[in-house]
């Protein structure tokens, strides 16, 4: 049987705690045994700058956000990332976290093609 799939969109950045929220819903399905996929859009692409997830802890009661985002990676989350909003906020895959693919919207829409659920925070 097919894994069931979930697109997690994640526009916000450093300063968003919804952001905490999304990647608690990304651990969330990989422990329910779901195929995720994080795409970061706009401020959202700063979680894999490299360094950048290493002091952001916006909700005392979750996880520090760099323990999600490994957890994500190292349990087969795939991590998608905005080409044209890494490069206006100047980051190209060097300065990125080791893991992370630059992708467009076609990438992430392959899924969501594959009938996976979304959620945009």
């Amino acid at each position: 049987m097919d894994k069931k799939k979930l697109v997690i969109v994640i526009s916000r950045g450093l300063d968003d705690e919804r952001s905490s929220v999304a990647w608690s819903i990304a651990n969330a399905g990989i422990a329910s045994e779901m195929e995720v996929t994080v795409f970061l859009v706009a401020s959202g692409v700063d979680w894999v700058r490299k360094g950048g997830a290493d002091v952001a802890h916006l909700n005392p009661a979750d996880p520090p956000i760099r323990e999600l985002l490994g957890n994500v990676m190292s349990n087969g989350g795939r991590i998608l990332v905005c080409p044209p909003c890494a490069k206006v906020r100047g980051y190209s895959q060097k300065e990125l976290i080791d893991g992370v693919t630059l992708a467009g919207a076609p990438a992430m829409l392959e899924v969501v093609k594959q009938g996976a659920a979304t959620l945009s925070f």
